[in-house]
């Protein structure tokens, strides 16, 4: 028995924010270098009486006009923007999806990676024969973590939610998987309060950093070129040990789609890989990064819109917060 990705759906929050729009609330930066260098033109954010879940119910019922949901027997649910601190979302989703009482659910705490280790986990679920159709869930609201006067990141991340299926089936389409994680980076993307270690401040000290970018310890903070670092050094050659894991050469590997963190650093990483740009996916111009979700929303777009052939091979890559990092080779078609 195998595993392959069945269907994806994604979906934004209505209200969209453009370099315009960031430039009217930040006039002394150029957004059009923005653009060019990053990538990204547009973002969305949730309104503030809607959570990641609200997104992520919304993703899952897309998905549900073309998968009958009474086949769902597992719900992994992937977020760094629970509803609650517990219970866990994912039991709340799986009541309002009027899902079976029958079907295992649990959240699980990952960011940039968390898509590749989801796939991974489903298809551990599906081969070792405790479930036959996993529902795989990513969402995130990083926008209400984010100071308003913290210009960065409000321009690189937006709110999105996935939902994909993955079913058993006699040709496997999920391959091996590899992983790694640095904890000693912990600190490089952060939302320092909130937790057991540290509370929330009421009155938090504003702090400055980057290029005028203002943060508090109750709001994320991200060490941008320490991040860069870890990414450029680390990432290419964690890739050419999946390749080899799976034995495939790079020319063998249909597309190469990873994590949408930004244009800029996604190049450094395709130039290190001596990989050419037609087989290395890059589509965050609308949406940005969101964080758990870059990895199927990009998916399901160049499936949907630039695969010619009817199946091909994707070698798709995650690594951010943590630190960490997952990748491995899996199997689409057009219709995902």
């Amino acid at each position: 028995m195998g595993a392959r990705i069945r269907a994806i759906e994604y979906y934004f929050p209505e209200k969209r924010i453009t370099n315009q729009d960031l430039s009217e609330e930040f006039p002394d930066y150029d957004f059009s270098k923005f653009e060019f260098k990053i990538g990204i033109s547009s973002r969305y954010v949730a309104d503030a009486d809607e959570t990641a879940l609200d997104l992520a119910e919304k993703a899952c019922l897309k998905l549900f006009q073309r998968v009958d949901k009474t086949e769902i027997d597992y719900v992994l649910y992937c977020t760094q923007s629970p509803e609650y601190i517990m219970p866990s979302t994912a039991c709340i989703l799986q009541d309002r999806l009027a899902l079976s009482k029958t079907v295992g659910a649990f959240d699980f705490n990952l960011g940039c990676s968390g898509y590749t280790y989801g796939l991974s986990m489903a298809k551990a679920f599906i081969e070792s024969g405790q479930a036959n159709h996993v529902l795989l869930v990513t969402t995130d609201t990083y926008s209400k973590y984010i100071n308003k006067k913290d210009r960065s990141n409000r321009a690189i991340f937006g709110d999105a939610a996935s939902a994909t299926v993955i079913s058993s089936s006699t040709e496997n389409g999920i391959h091996k998987f590899k992983f790694g994680t640095d904890g000693k980076g912990y600190n490089k993307l952060i939302i320092k309060n909130g937790g057991t270690r540290f509370s929330v401040d009421k009155d938090p000290e504003e702090r400055l950093y980057g290029r005028g970018n203002i943060y508090t310890e109750n709001d994320l903070y991200m060490n941008g070129p320490e991040i860069f670092r870890f990414t450029s050094t680390v990432v290419p050659p964690f890739i050419e040990g999946v390749l080899a894991f799976n034995e495939v050469s790079k020319e063998e590997v249909g597309q190469f789609i990873f994590h949408q963190a930004n244009a800029h650093m996604l190049k450094v990483m395709r130039e290190r890989l001596l990989l050419p740009s037609s087989k290395f996916y890059i589509d965050l111009r609308d949406g940005g990064n969101t964080v758990s979700s870059t990895i199927p929303i990009a998916l399901k777009n160049y499936c949907n819109k630039d695969l010619i052939e009817g199946k091909t091979s994707v070698l798709v890559a995650g690594f951010g917060v943590g630190l960490s990092w997952s990748a491995g080779l899996i199997e689409v078609d057009k219709n995902v």
